[in-house]
């Protein structure tokens, strides 16, 4: 009798030594709360409880990729239908990689391949969490799924994923990686079979049953073989795009600050596109000038030669710059990857994410609230501080420019994260804002304008050139 599949539930929160002293002092300030009615401890229980919350929310599926396909050509990088095989030999000929299409489905594409990182991603979550018994059928809920892998949940989404599962399924993938004494090669599809579930009494839809290829299976159960992904792949529209930061994260992942270097040739040929590679060359330096795939840092070397190199690195080992910054809103200074300056670690770390804004009038109420158990001086220095901060928000964000306003280790950070931008005109835009709001003051210009750009490029850089 197999094991029983792999149930898709939330994950459990394990409480450690120091959550269970977290939870001690949650527990004894809201006593305190309760028993004084004290504002300001209510304010402390809500901020605590708030946290757990926080914690919560973002405790979700780590993910994880299997590594022996993401260097090597394993999915067609075109959402149009491809019938042509892949046939790749490594430079060596030590792996050999044959993909064939079903002409009804078509080759399994390297959006496809979402779902696969998504159900091995699930598997070492399980084996994480010490479940020895698992099973290659996966039970999912399609909807969490979609989300996760940011398909959506529309009734379209749902038609892509059938889609993507008959490709997967009908895929055929010959390989001797993993070839053993008794075996040269391996015969497989990505996923062996699927199944809706319906419960025979109301009609209503359990989930899928996933039932995934012994091949892929083995290799994602051998924790060496799983490598840990950016959840900001998803997010990455170019199939090459996407190939590539899959590559990179694999060839240079372990290379610390020397990364990987490879030349156009090797990489056209691992990543078996159907683009010649003239047209797989401008594809590639298109990508280098905008630099913006996930950890990953791109350079081209040699650019004017007739055999560059393509540079990936780990953006965690970049190092510091040289302090000169770019000029204000110039597209052109991110035409040539060289002069790209993006933000170090060491900087990245002092960038905090972005604060909410904290209304004055609430804090003058919490004050009054509270002023009985303060001396007349302290109220008054309260009062004085209270007044300085308002005061110095509201200075910040009507002087200068960009580079003149932002805290410089802000400017540079959005600069490397959102190029392309002028940031004097939306900066204005912003400035808009908050004085259509004067009631609202953020409690840190920089770090909220910071915030507001992070999100203006994710929703607007697809009319950027380049993008």
């Amino acid at each position: 009798m197999r094991p029983p599949p792999s149930q898709h539930r939330s994950p459990r929160l394990r409480t450690t030594r120091e959550g269970k002293w977290y939870l001690g002092i949650t527990v004894g300030v809201g006593l305190a709360a309760i028993n004084t009615g004290n504002n300001l401890l209510y304010l402390l229980l809500g901020m605590l409880l708030l946290l757990i919350i926080i914690s919560g929310v973002l405790s979700d599926i780590s993910l994880r990729d299997y590594q022996e396909t993401m260097q090597r050509p394993f999915f067609s990088l075109s959402k149009k239908k491809r019938l042509k095989p892949i046939e790749y030999l490594s430079p060596d000929k030590s792996v050999t990689v044959h993909v064939s299409a079903n002409p009804a489905y078509g080759m399994a594409t390297i959006w496809d391949a979402d779902i696969m990182i998504y159900l091995a991603s699930h598997l070492n979550e399980l084996r994480e969490r010490g479940d020895n018994d698992l099973s290659p059928t996966i039970r999912v809920q399609p909807g969490d799924l979609l989300k996760r892998i940011c398909w959506g949940v529309s009734g379209r989404a749902y038609e892509r994923l059938i889609a993507a599962l008959d490709r997967l399924q009908a895929t055929t993938i010959k390989t001797n990686i993993r070839a053993n004494s008794k075996s040269r090669e391996t015969t497989f599809s990505w996923i062996d079979s699927y199944t809706h579930l319906v419960d025979e009494r109301t009609q209503r839809s359990l989930g899928m049953e996933i039932t995934l290829s012994k091949w892929f299976f083995d290799g994602v159960m051998d924790k060496r073989n799983v490598l840990a992904i950016s959840p900001l792949y998803f997010e990455i529209t170019s199939g090459l795009g996407k190939w590539l930061y899959r590559a990179a994260r694999k060839h240079a992942g372990g290379n610390g600050p020397e990364g990987f270097t490879i030349g156009f040739e090797t990489l056209h040929q691992k990543s078996g596109s159907e683009s010649s590679l003239p047209s797989f060359k401008n594809k590639i330096l298109e990508l280098a000038r905008a630099n913006n795939l996930p950890d990953i840092s791109l350079e081209v070397i040699g650019a004017e030669t007739p055999r560059p190199k393509l540079k990936m690195v780990m953006r965690r080992h970049l190092e510091k710059p040289s302090g000169k910054t770019e000029d204000s809103g110039s597209v052109a200074t991110e035409s040539r990857p060289q002069r790209i300056q993006r933000a170090t670690p060491e900087k990245a770390a002092k960038v905090s994410p972005p604060q909410e804004f904290v209304d004055p009038a609430l804090v003058r109420k919490l004050l009054a609230t509270t002023s009985a158990s303060l001396r007349p001086e302290q109220q008054a220095d309260a009062s004085a501080a209270l007044d300085s901060n308002a005061s110095q928000s509201q200075s910040r964000r009507r002087g200068g420019g960009a580079q003149d306003t932002l805290d410089p280790e802000i400017y540079q950070a959005i600069r490397a994260e959102c190029p392309g931008w002028d940031l004097d005109v939306l900066m204005r835009q912003f400035d808009s804002f908050l004085n259509s709001n004067p009631h609202e003051l953020p409690r840190n210009y920089s770090k909220r304008f910071y915030g507001f750009m992070k999100k203006h490029h994710e929703r607007n850089k697809h009319t950027l050139p380049g993008f």
